[in-house]
């Protein structure tokens, strides 16, 4: 068996409270496609020592993705710059205008983007990571076990790179949208077609080519219940891909505190052993 379940009763530091002390070059706004006239975008974080792994964190919750100052994010990802990772948080086209195909869609352009052009970032195009949390969960997962190599006669040049990414980080992630989909007041990124809706849920698409993956979610979450992370664990387990769930005891939809701390830390501990250390 692969996964590991481990219950986090642990007391320690906030995961973002603390700035990054690593010095970081911020490249704002780049340009990985455009839709409706509009430009899709991600913001790159290179710390001096850079140590040639890469993080894409998906800059979305409901699949609404929308905008911060760079200085911001970069406090947020203090603890993977100071470790050597370049950050890319990457924003897709939002709800309500846009939908979860959308989303999926524009998130696997940013990674053939990124992946072409790795020489420019200084980074290693086989040392991808993927993550996010809940709806940025879920396409980190997409984008883990449905990517492709490419199409290699495309016209457009980033069409024709993979998307294929080594290490996938999702906390609370939903990862069945075949019930969610239609008419909701509340996530209206899910009023889409229904029958596309299992083309959008990573559970389908689980095989045994699939990079590590690791799920972290509370078990107090009444909004994406943990029952979403032990299916989608059961589903690694079954075709032999190494994934570890981390269950927070008394956590819910979002992580403070305590639970701040450990996932911070389950995080750079996975992140540095898939991308730096193997």
């Amino acid at each position: 068996m692969k996964r590991i379940r481990s219950i986090s009763i642990s007391v320690g530091i906030l995961l973002f409270a603390l700035p990054a002390t690593a010095e970081v070059a911020i490249t704002p706004d780049v340009v990985y496609g455009h839709k409706d006239g509009m430009a899709l975008v991600y913001d790159v974080f290179q710390p001096e020592d850079a140590n040639g792994a890469s993080v894409l964190f998906m800059v979305s919750g409901g699949w609404f993705s929308g905008w911060a100052p760079p200085e911001r994010r970069q406090r947020q990802f203090g603890y993977l710059l100071d470790a050597g990772f370049t950050v890319f948080t990457v924003q897709h086209g939002s709800a309500p205008r846009f939908k979860v195909p959308d989303a999926v869609a524009d998130v696997r352009r940013a990674v053939r983007h990124v992946r072409l052009n790795a020489e420019r970032f200084g980074i290693d195009p086989d040392r991808l990571g993927v993550m996010g949390g809940s709806a940025g969960g879920h396409l980190a997962l997409m984008l883990g076990l449905a990517s492709d190599q490419g199409e290699a006669t495309a016209v457009d040049p980033v069409a024709r790179v993979s998307n294929r990414v080594q290490a996938v980080v999702a906390y609370y992630p939903p990862v069945d949208i075949s019930e969610s989909a239609g008419p909701n007041e509340r996530f209206p990124a899910l009023d889409f077609d229904p029958a596309l809706a299992a083309d959008v849920s990573p559970i389908n698409f689980v095989s045994d080519d699939d990079p590590p993956v690791l799920m972290i979610h509370g078990d107090e979450d009444r909004l994406v219940p943990l029952s979403n992370s032990e299916r989608m664990g059961e589903a690694l387990d079954g075709v032999g891909v190494v994934n570890k769930v981390v269950v927070l005891a008394g956590a819910g939809h979002g992580f403070r505190g305590a639970n701040r701390d450990r996932a911070r830390d389950e995080t750079l501990s996975f992140l540095t052993a898939r991308l730096v250390t193997e």
